[in-house]
């Protein structure tokens, strides 16, 4: 359904690559997909599909382009799941920041200049909540992102809806984390949380072991209305 389309960088002096699906009619709101350690793989591609499909325009920019482009690993496989690791290590996250904000810029223009939501995943998660406290984007989701305990200092700076999926034995973010995540964002208006009990990181993953039907169904029941709130 989508295509790799190139989106500029906010200095103007490069382009990167994103994949882009459009909705068969015209949309008055955009998507933005945040990748996981593995890239804009054929599951992150099937999210933008998948939102195309409910009216939207959506994006996924490879933020691995500046080390590699076109990344795309597959968790199931040990030998890719530590390649992943490793350009998870290389990003410079901060950079990855601006990247999605010239994302938002034309996922907006594309989109008539109508309301963008963004929805990360794993690492992406994590720059989701970052995108929350430093892009002008409409509406924030996470999906078991890293990490986010260390980034609670910028939670003032967040001003718009903001969505975070939390499954409670997820080995990536330790019950520690969690706990500081509800402690420290029990009094931000903007942040909701919902806890996922007994299961892992990944659990929305659209292909592959990690997956659990049900609860991925559920958490992205809770998305798609949460956009459909915060986008009109």
């Amino acid at each position: 359904m989508g295509i790799f389309t190139p989106v500029t960088t906010l200095e103007g002096d490069a382009q990167f690559d994103a994949y882009v699906a459009r909705p068969e009619g015209e949309a008055s709101a955009a998507i933005i997909v945040i990748q996981e350690i593995f890239g804009v793989n054929d599951g992150i591609r099937r999210k933008c599909d998948n939102w195309a499909k409910a009216g939207y325009v959506a994006y996924a920019p490879d933020l691995f382009w500046r080390e590699k482009p076109h990344v795309e690993l597959d968790a199931d496989v040990p030998e890719e799941f530590q390649a992943a690791l490793g350009h998870m290590q290389k990003l410079n996250q901060d950079q990855a920041i601006r990247d999605i904000e010239a994302t938002i810029r034309a996922a907006r223009a594309a989109a008539g200049g109508g309301k963008v939501g963004l929805v990360g995943y794993c690492l992406g998660g994590r720059l989701a909540f970052m995108a929350a406290c430093r892009t002008d984007g409409d509406a924030f989701v996470a999906y078991y992102g890293v990490g986010i305990d260390g980034l609670l200092g910028e939670q003032h700076a967040i001003g718009k809806p903001t969505l975070l999926h939390i499954p409670t034995a997820d080995g990536f973010v330790p019950p520690d984390a969690q706990k500081a995540m509800h402690d420290g964002l029990k009094d931000n208006r903007h942040v909701t949380l919902q806890d996922y009990e007994g299961l892992d990181h990944g659990f929305a993953a659209e292909t592959g072991q990690r997956r659990d039907e049900d609860a991925a169904q559920l958490a992205d029941r809770r998305t798609a209305d949460f956009f459909a709130e915060h986008l009109a």
